[in-house]
């Protein structure tokens, strides 16, 4: 019996015929013990000879009576297999998104471009950092007391997850004086930027003009679940950001800051540099210096220097001094100075 995808070709032995059908039940040593759908029988004195290939999965038409339609119909479907299967949606849900989080992709790509994920002395500026249920309860309190006076927080991703501990690092940063946001982990393949922006607002993705509370933020970098720019064009991918941002600027008033690295910009949008006008950059990379930006962009807002340090999760700075970070809250803020 040769089978690939539920399909199989077996010789009926006494009565010497041949089945074409789908086996539902399990393959191997028990397989006689599967449930058989078959779909036409012939007779082995007809043997049609069909190479399936882990290349190919096969869906067989419904078969003819006479064996030379069998054949042709058979090797008809075979063929247009060849051609490679169509594309196939990704399924809605995500298996680890609590493993997701801002940076969480960018050592497995970016290592050998001056990415070191290690500890790295604080950048001038205004520390922080941002969190997600990777985290668990954050100590709050002591953040405060080591200096910490911002915080981004993951609260969703896709349009299927929403953090368990979304409430505990809003509420909690809040409660003991940062100046906190939220943020959203995008997966562009999985629906639109527009549905995933009106999740995220749905979901903790708000704003208001309080000085205590950031524009949301958009986590858009590697893919973790496959393709490095899911599988989309850099136009495609632009006109997702652009969906994405314009629907929090409709919902909020406040075009969201964006966070990225130089190098997955570049490769999925084309190194695009029409958001720069309107939406603040949140740039990782974990280095002594920031490097070169992406276009558009003649400064960072929040630079994410490291993946470990003085607090739980990534360490952050803020690209001026406090007064500035509580007019960036209120989206007063004039741009920030370049890197000197």
């Amino acid at each position: 019996m040769t089978s690939l995808s539920g399909l199989f070709l077996s010789c009926a032995g006494r009565n010497g015929r041949i089945r074409i059908g789908r086996h539902l039940g399990p393959w191997g040593p028990d397989a006689d013990r599967g449930r058989h759908v078959t779909t036409d029988t012939v007779p082995a004195r007809w043997r049609v000879l069909v190479v399936l290939t882990s290349a190919f999965a096969v869906a067989l038409p419904a078969l003819p009576a006479d064996a030379t339609s069998v054949a042709t119909s058979v090797a008809t479907s075979v063929a247009a297999a060849a051609t490679g299967p169509a594309p196939v949606p990704r399924p809605a849900a995500v298996s680890h998104p609590q493993q997701d989080h801002a940076g969480s992709t960018i050592p497995a790509h970016e290592t050998a471009n001056g990415q070191r994920p290690s500890g790295r002395l604080a950048p001038a500026g205004v520390p922080g950092l941002d969190a997600s249920s990777w985290q668990g309860n954050v100590d709050w309190g002591a953040v405060y007391a080591n200096g910490g006076r911002f915080a981004y927080v993951k609260a969703t991703e896709s349009t299927t997850y929403r953090s368990p501990y979304f409430a505990q690092h809003y509420n909690g940063s809040a409660g003991t004086g940062l100046i906190r946001g939220a943020y959203h982990f995008a997966l562009p393949d999985r629906s639109s930027g527009t549905a995933q922006a009106d999740y995220f607002v749905d979901n903790g993705g708000g704003w208001s003009n309080d000085g205590l509370t950031l524009p949301p933020m958009l986590d858009i970098e590697y893919d973790p679940y496959g393709a490095t720019c899911y599988g989309l064009s850099q136009a495609a991918m632009v006109l997702w950001i652009r969906a994405f941002s314009d629907r929090i600027r409709a919902r909020t008033t406040r075009y969201p800051i964006i966070y990225t690295t130089t190098n997955w910009w570049t490769s999925c949008t084309g190194n695009n540099a029409t958001f720069a006008a309107a939406n603040a950059l949140f740039v990782a990379r974990y280095n002594t210096t920031v490097g070169t930006l992406p276009a558009g962009w003649a400064a960072y807002t929040m630079w994410q220097y490291a993946n470990a340090g003085t607090f739980p999760g990534d360490q952050d700075t803020f690209n001026g001094a406090t007064a500035q970070l509580t007019a960036f809250a209120k989206g007063s803020a004039p741009p920030p100075p370049p890197p000197a």
